[in-house]
């Protein structure tokens, strides 16, 4: 069960039938922006897109961990928004076209806009950079439309090409960080190794496990789940 919003643990049928657990760091995925460890300004700032939806692109930038993509799902449903999600191994210039001319209709019953989130934005083809340089014109805006891309880095949507500067012109740039989130990291692996182990008072170093992980939160769960299979 989910510490944050008492969602039910779902778990996966193998072709024998046999159920598979979800894992740890799927199971306390947070659900609500407000669930998530650290990231002020980026909570805030998609708190306030919640309540006010408006036609925009942004850019999570940061570290591999830090919940970019998650925070884009958490968002989508607290608008809430039809989603399209494109993996980076899926984003060629057909299925942005595809997205393109969906996000032309009004969205599904019961949703205020389209939410288009594409993960690894560094890993783009030029083809596709220049297709969304498309969709991302105020000419040519997909209606009702956020348009969410994360990358670790910018450095390669920066590479010397058609697009270059162009494609961050369009785009807000948000920074995720694991700086300052120690505390609430171990406090959150805390709180996991009580709901998973019953209270075992045998409790592993929880801040020195977000240390290991240099702060990644998903990671250091991972972490705790291997602690915690060793019991």
């Amino acid at each position: 069960m989910s510490l944050f919003d008492g969602t039910p643990e779902i778990t996966h049928p193998s072709q024998d039938g046999f159920m598979f657990p979800q894992s740890l760091t799927e199971k306390y995925r947070p659900r609500a922006i407000a669930e998530f460890v650290g990231l002020e300004k980026p909570k805030k700032l998609v708190s306030n897109l919640a309540q006010h939806p408006r036609e925009m692109a942004l850019l999570f930038r940061g570290p591999s961990g830090t919940g970019k993509t998650t925070l884009a799902l958490a968002l989508a449903a607290a608008i809430p928004a039809e989603l399209h999600h494109i993996p980076s191994q899926e984003c060629n210039l057909e299925r942005i076209q595809r997205v393109r001319m969906t996000c032309q209709y009004v969205p599904q019953t019961g949703k205020k806009a389209h939410l288009v989130l594409v993960d690894e934005a560094d890993c783009m083809s030029g083809p596709a950079k220049i297709a969304f340089l498309s969709l991302l014109d105020s000419t040519n805006r997909a209606p009702n439309t956020i348009v969410i891309f994360t990358c670790n880095s910018t450095d390669r949507l920066n590479e010397n090409d058609e697009t270059k500067g162009r494609f961050l012109s369009r785009c807000t740039v948000v920074d995720f960080s694991s700086y300052g989130i120690a505390q609430d990291a171990a406090d959150l692996l805390a709180r996991i190794w009580d709901a998973e182990t019953g209270g075992n008072p045998n409790r592993p170093n929880f801040a020195r496990i977000v240390k290991d992980a240099s702060n990644n939160v998903r990671a250091a769960v991972n972490a705790l789940e291997a602690e915690i299979m060793m019991l």
